[in-house]
Order: structure tokens, then sequence, then C-alpha cells
């Protein structure tokens, strides 16, 4: 079967269970989610082989550590995911929500409802985990998804595309609710991402040159985020002991992730004293430093950063520092290098914290905490599907109610317009 054909296929599979999954009840969309779970439970020693033939595929093909990082599905992200889909299912159910519901002068009633987008394609490269955690939040608001993975994960996609299979059909929602597309073919993805009969939004999650041919190719609305360059500035009123700690979380909890810190900013009055005790906590770790001249010059090993460092996602043991004059500095900085993902500022002022909230334009701005809290997980979501920096129409991290939409209800009792 040609691509083409395989695609429509899909599509046409999709569009007719998103009709079933916008009926489906709280109730049967839970118990699938809780099957699904319990599928993975009992297959772990299947999704962590598969997993292996994927590593050692990648590993063959020279993959970077970072991306090796994503593409690991081990029994701790197992139980993660399982974890993930449970919290899923204690949500709130979002569809067939009213709000602000008012009287108008003319006796009817109006508000707003939340629906279901409908079918949702998601494109994605390295994470398996992405597949669960996708298809948990488009099944618990009510919609049905095609999922494309990138062909380095293919083997663990497709495991656990049989384990929400199973779950699917013992909870009684259709299978093809869930699909996964099988082929590694990259034409795949552009048929996906101009299947508008079938599809109402993408989603991708990935490198930049991929979100970049989706967002010029696309004739489907597209939710997405380009980089994760994110920024912590350290103010002259921060509590010190605060500002290391997070400083050296944001960077070295993880690195091949959006939400850990690129950029470091530092209060010019206090950099003599933070810096050098940062930089040897970041030399343990064997983080590479690059830095203005001033950071150069209290800072022997660090290289001078170059006007690209400013605008770049490492996704590795890098972090580039620029000591600021103050505050307004650090601001002007950041709404001119960010990718709008997540910023955050360490100060026991809270005028000044008021006024970075303000602000800073970004999708998650923080006080006096690690950007590695910018997480759908971390935020009580449950689980995300992406983290949105654009403005429309989710920002952040996309949870259940990133993935419905709204349409105005009226109840009315026989009126008519004089």
């Amino acid at each position: 079967m040609e691509v083409t054909e395989y695609m429509t296929k899909l599509g046409q599979q999709a569009r007719k269970a998103g009709r079933e999954m916008s009926k489906a009840n709280s109730g049967k969309k839970n118990l699938a989610l809780l099957k699904i779970a319990e599928a993975l439970a009992n297959n772990k020693e299947t999704l962590v082989s598969e997993n292996q033939k994927d590593l050692i595929a990648g590993k063959n093909n020279g993959l970077d550590a970072a991306l090796l990082d994503r593409l690991e599905l081990n029994l701790k992200g197992i139980d993660s995911m399982i974890e993930g889909l449970h919290q899923v299912a204690a949500l709130a159910d979002p569809v067939g929500e009213i709000t602000d519901l008012s009287y108008r002068p003319s006796g009817i009633q109006v508000g707003q409802m939340r629906v279901s987008l409908g079918v949702i394609g998601i494109i994605y490269e390295s994470r398996p985990n992405v597949t669960v955690d996708a298809a948990a939040l488009c099944l618990k608001s009510g919609n049905a998804c095609i999922l494309r993975g990138g062909s380095e994960a293919i083997h663990s996609n497709k495991a656990i595309a049989a384990c929400i299979s199973e779950g699917l059909l013992a909870s009684g929602l259709p299978a093809e609710a869930v699909q996964v597309v099988e082929t590694t073919d990259r034409a795949a993805v552009g048929e996906l991402i101009t299947m508008d009969k079938y599809v109402d939004v993408i989603v991708p999650r990935g490198g930049k040159g991929l979100i970049e041919r989706i967002s010029q190719q696309a004739t489907i609305a597209v939710i997405k985020h380009l980089d994760g360059i994110c920024h912590v500035y350290i103010d002259n009123k921060a509590d010190i002991d605060k500002a290391v700690n997070i400083a050296f979380n944001a960077k070295t909890h993880r690195y091949g992730v959006c939400n850990a810190m690129e950029t470091l900013l530092i209060a010019e009055s206090i950099a003599p004293s933070v810096l050098p005790m940062l930089a040897e906590k970041y030399q343990q770790q064997g983080v590479e430093l690059r830095g203005c001249l001033k950071t150069c010059s209290l800072i022997p090993q660090c290289k001078r950063a170059t006007a690209e460092d400013w605008d770049t996602e490492y996704l590795a043991p890098v972090l580039s520092i620029k000591i600021v004059e103050n505050i307004d500095e650090a601001i002007e900085h950041i709404n001119q290098h960010s990718s709008s993902h997540t910023e955050s500022i360490i100060t026991e002022d809270y005028t000044l914290a008021r006024r970075f909230l303000r602000e800073v334009d970004s999708s998650s701005v923080m006080v006096n905490a690690s950007t590695r809290f910018a997480d759908g997980f971390e935020y009580g979501l449950g689980a995300e599907i992406g983290i949105s920096t654009d403005k429309l129409h989710a920002r952040g991290p996309v949870g259940l109610n990133g993935l419905t939409t709204l349409k105005y209800v009226v109840l009315g009792d026989g009126q008519i317009r004089e």
C-alpha cells in the first residue's frame, strides 16, 4: 500500500473514531486509560526489549547523547508513563463543561461549552513516552489521534501502540482512536500535515528543522514551539543559597530537555561572589561555560561567548553566562533572545519579582524556582502533549484544556428576536 493510500486510511479511521470519542462519557474514557496502564505494566519486559532495539540502532547510526537520552525507555520510565495515565484519569473531564452562563435582556442564557477538537495529528522525535502522554490526553479530552513518532523509536512505539489498542478494546472504545503510523517513510509526515479533511490540529514535537518544516508546509492549524532557550536571572537581592541551587539544577538536572536553562544572567554587583561558586559546581559536572567579557574575567576557564550563543538551545552540558547591570538589562536580553519558553528570576524583592512576571513575554515565567518545573506533569496537568510558545490557541504546557475548544451555547424558552 502506497503512503498516500495508507495515510488516507488512517485519516478516515481516525475521523470515525473521533466522532465516537466525542460522545464517550468520562467513565469509559477513564477505564480506557486504566486499562492501557494495566497493559503497560503487564508488558514491561517487552517494552524494554523493543526499546533496546531502537537504542542499538541509534548508537550504530550515530545519534548524539541528547537524542539517545530521550530515546531510552527503562523500567522507571515505564512506571512514570503508568503514573501519568493514572493522573490523567483522575483529572476532571473538561468536555461538556459550560462556563460564563449569563442571562441576556431577551431572556436567553448565553454561555460557552468546552468540546473536543476532533482528530489531532502528533509528530515527534525520539521520546517513546510521548506516545503514551499524547494518547492519554487526546483520549481524556475526547479526541482521536494519529501519532507519527521518529523512525529511531519505531520498535518502541509499535510496542506501546499494542498496549494502547489492548486498553481501548478492553474498555469498549474504538482501537482506531489512537493510531501509530507504522511506516518510517518520511512522506507520511507530508501527507499527515495536509490531510485537512481528516485532521483538525497538528502538534509537532522535535528539533527546530522539523517544526519549521511543518509550520511552513502544513495546511492545518499547528500548535508548536521552536526552541527552549530558557533563562535564569539572579538579581542582586537574591538569596545566594537559593540562587546557586536553582541555577545549578536548572542546567544540570537534565541536558537534553527543552526546559533546561541555556543562559544564566546575573546582576553585576553580586557576580564576583556568586559566579566562582557556580563555576566550580558546573566544572565538577563537566559543563562547558561560555560567557561575556566580564564573566571571563571572573572565571578563567570560561570561553568567550559569541553572538550566536545567546540564541542557541544547546541541549547539552554547555551554558552561556552574561553579567547584566540590573533587571532592566536582564529583561531586555530575555525578550530579545528568548524563545518564549521559560524564564526565572531569583530575588527576595517582591516588587522586582512582580515586574519580571509582568514584563517578560514567555509562556512560563517563574520566581525563585528552577526552569525544570515547566512541565505538564509538574503543573498538575497529569501529562502534556507539548509546550506551546505560540500565543494562539494554547500557550505553555498543553494539557486537557489545550486539546479542546469552545462553542457558544444558547438556552431559551421560546424567545424570538423582535
